[in-house]
């Protein structure tokens, strides 16, 4: 029989091990300006920022795999509402709460493996105030962000991109920003070496009141 200590020992167990997974995994900043949300982070080979609806977007840290299963589920789930009912019902909120359910169940059923990875979705509102952030977390927990956001798989210190970063700031400005605060936070403030040999930008750009249908614009860095 399994007692009540053998459980959390199991769950403490299964922390450590997705702790040591995803820990090295490159950090994902988001935050809101007039211009829209802007999305960066850094990849060895295939990105791990995407387009997941109308003006809804998804960022992952951790293994590939796992952050493709995500971006598969969520993609899936949205257009399923989009066609059966209608487009407006395709909300951050009811995306998010779609996907923790499966990640949920991986990390607290032991006979699953857990899902080894962090989740960032954004939805880009009419206004900054408008925009919404939700963090996922490996034991499909879940967490709403105003205008601004962090993923990464060390601890760090608290950080508020979005009182770091002028909100008129240009999308191409901000990039150089963004990357300064990156640093910052994969190195821990200078206490670890991070080596970029191989790493390139994975950056996207929602774009706020574009003529364009797309509002998903890739920069550049």
């Amino acid at each position: 029989m399994i007692t009540p200590y053998d459980w959390q020992e199991g769950v403490n167990n299964r922390i450590g091990y997705v702790m040591g997974r995803i820990e090295n995994g490159a950090p994902v900043l988001a935050v809101s300006l007039n211009a829209g949300i802007l999305i960066f982070t850094y990849k060895r080979q295939s990105s791990k920022v995407f387009e997941i609806y109308d003006k809804l977007a998804f960022a992952g840290l951790g293994q590939q795999s796992d952050i493709e299963s995500i971006r598969v589920m969520a993609v899936e789930f949205a257009h399923r509402e989009g066609y059966s009912r209608s487009e407006q019902d395709v909300t951050i909120q009811r995306v998010v709460t779609s996907v923790s359910a499966p990640i949920k169940k991986a990390f607290s059923d032991f006979s699953y493996a857990p899902i080894l990875a962090l989740s960032l979705f954004v939805e880009l509102g009419p206004t900054v105030a408008d925009d919404q952030y939700f963090t996922v977390d490996f034991d499909g927990d879940y967490h709403l962000h105003r205008h601004s956001a962090i993923l990464a798989g060390k601890e760090h210190s608290p950080l508020k991109l979005h009182e770091k970063i002028n909100a008129k700031t240009t999308a191409e400005k901000a990039v150089k920003e963004l990357e300064s605060h990156w640093m910052t936070i994969a190195s821990n403030n200078g206490e670890i070496e991070v080596n970029l040999e191989g790493l390139t930008p994975d950056i996207l750009l929602l774009e706020r009141g574009t003529n364009r249908e797309n509002v998903f614009r890739t920069i550049n860095a």
